[in-house]
């Protein structure tokens, strides 16, 4: 890219310098031949010097024309730019004062701005420019006696030659502020072409990620909703394993989806936290139970140790629990035998706020310590085989460094070769005002409100009904949005749960028409797309809230409880 914008800057001077020095063979021609007329006609001073000056200006720049053509710029450029001053100088010489052809260094000064790129040859711009400064001034000091004493008749220089010298001053610098004009218009023309590009292009790739995130959500809403679902109905013990395992590798996909998508947001924005009243004890009760199963059969201990003594603070524990899954993923992937620890522990607690330091440390591989800067990097890992070997998409570690520096804190990494690794950060947290906690799902139950579920795939409506049914709540579906309108015209609900994406009416328009007739009914979206565009139309068409896709069943009841109970 760098070299085609090279070749067309290039080619651009070429015709320039090309058109130039063709248009000062003629200019040369022209005044050769207005001096040669004083000369031999009119003969009120000795010019034939100038003659001679200007008629070999014009075969020089002629040939400097032809060099140009040969594409040899930077040698046309010095010949064209030596002329032009001195051609210039020896002219107000002979002509004097009174001629006012000193003014063409005007011209002379911001024509190097033209032909030189003042980004990459600054020194010929200010050499050239301060060359025609310098002959002017050199010119005027010496009183225009330069090369010679005699000058042309005053009154005939007023009368002819400073309205030439004028007319041509004006000319010769129009046609530059409009050159210049021209080139500015084409360059930040150029780099509105660019912006619109870099924003069709990232319109075109949040659009296809949103598309997938749903596409990719909505099967995972099943698959995570059912393996609640088969747990909770007393299922053999030979199926535990089985339905545990299932459940689990939805975490997974869902995990790694979120760091894709993730690190296209980070790409763009900031990352946005939502700190709510978080007891980390309960919010972590069973991280060992998810994890304990992959190192028990890698042959490897998994300690949590989390501290009682830790308050109720202000966290985004979605955010957080990004950071452990991360670093536990990482932890277990890399270590064949040992043990990996995940420590939680309280600092220091004043004024309202607490230290809450945090460690995952492992006795696995290691990490060189030529690679322990290089592993914060996007789609890296330490080695090649270490993405053949333990697979991964190098997006974890850049995604828990981006976070926790969100958080106001650094991440520090402490490795050894064949010895381990420990990751360690201290987060500086609120400490909450209202210890309210969300009970878990199977303490959650309600007493019979009517909910309508507005959802277009089929097993995603028999995944929401079964736990919703299953808190004691009515459950009546529809497959799109006009059916909801419809249902809501003819029957009243307590509360609303909308698919976005459906078929004859989306979820915003069916929104939209519903506020139009019921603006009492919470609606809440069930949203497979996590962008903020997303958020703001949820929140434009008339949403309450909204539920990402896929939720589990404490998610989905915990955000029915909190709209109902309002």
């Amino acid at each position: 890219m760098k070299e085609n914008k090279k070749y067309i800057t290039t080619k651009r001077r070429f015709r320039v310098i090309y058109l130039l020095c063709l248009f000062h063979v003629i200019f040369s021609l022209a005044t050769a031949a207005i001096y040669y007329f004083i000369d031999v006609m009119i003969y009120l001073a000795d010019v034939t010097v100038l003659v001679y000056v200007h008629f070999i200006s014009a075969l020089l720049y002629f040939l400097g024309a032809y060099v140009a053509k040969k594409g040899l710029v930077k040698y046309t450029r010095i010949l064209f730019f030596i002329l032009l001053n001195f051609s210039i100088t020896i002219t107000a010489s002979y002509v004097g004062q009174v001629g006012s052809v000193e003014y063409l260094f005007m011209y002379a000064i911001g024509l190097p701005f033209i032909l030189f790129s003042f980004k990459d040859e600054k020194y010929s711009v200010v050499v050239f420019s301060c060359l025609a400064g310098f002959l002017w001034i050199l010119t005027s000091a010496t009183d225009f006696k330069l090369f010679t004493d005699n000058h042309l008749d005053e009154a005939f220089a007023l009368k002819y030659v400073y309205p030439i010298s004028l007319l041509s001053t004006a000319t010769m610098v129009i046609i530059q502020l409009f050159s210049f004009s021209n080139l500015n218009l084409t360059y930040y023309s150029g780099i509105y072409s660019k912006r619109q590009e870099a924003i069709d292009a990232s319109e075109a790739k949040s659009k296809f990620l949103s598309t997938m995130s749903h596409e990719i959500r909505t099967p995972l809403n099943a698959i995570i909703g059912l393996s609640y679902i088969l747990k909770d109905n007393e299922p053999r013990k030979d199926q535990v394993d089985n339905i545990e395992a299932l459940n689990y590798s939805g975490k997974i996909l869902l995990n790694l989806l979120n760091n894709v998508l993730d690190f296209s947001k980070m790409q763009s924005t900031k990352i946005e936290l939502d700190n709510i009243p978080t007891d980390l004890k309960n919010a972590f009760r069973q991280l060992k139970k998810i994890y304990e199963p992959q190192c028990i059969k890698k042959g490897i201990q998994l300690n949590v140790n989390i501290d009682d003594k830790i308050p109720i603070v202000m966290l985004d524990i979605v955010r957080f629990n990004q950071v452990i899954t991360n670093l536990l993923n990482n932890a277990i992937k890399f270590t064949e035998k040992g043990r990996v620890n995940l420590n939680i522990k309280k600092g220091l607690q004043i004024d309202g706020k607490v230290n809450v330091h945090t460690e995952v440390t492992d006795t696995g591989i290691g990490i060189p310590k030529s690679k322990q800067k290089k592993i914060w990097e996007p789609f890296t890992q330490a080695s090649t085989s270490t993405t053949r070997i333990y697979g991964g998409t190098g997006l974890g570690l850049p995604i828990v460094k981006s976070i926790i520096e969100v958080m106001g804190s650094k991440i520090i990494l402490r490795s050894k070769v064949g010895k381990g690794s420990r990751f360690y950060f201290k987060l500086k947290l609120d400490v909450a005002k209202e210890e309210k906690i969300v009970n878990s799902a199977k303490e959650i139950k309600f007493n019979g409100e009517k909910l309508l579920l507005v959802e277009d795939n089929p097993i995603n409506v028999m995944v929401g009904k079964q736990i919703l049914i299953k808190s004691n709540l009515k459950v009546e579906s529809v497959i799109n949005g006009q059916q909801a309108v419809d249902k809501l015209k003819e029957e009243n609900y307590d509360i609303v749960l909308m698919d976005i994406n459906m078929p004859v009416m989306d979820g915003y328009k069916a929104t939209k028409e519903i506020r139009k007739f019921n603006s009492e009914v919470p609606i809440l979206a069930l949203s497979a797309e996590v962008f903020s565009e997303v958020k703001d139309k949820i929140s434009d068409c008339g949403m309450n809230g909204f539920i990402y896709k896929p939720f589990t069943p404490n998610n989905l009841l915990s955000n029915v409880k909190d709209f109902l109970i309002k």
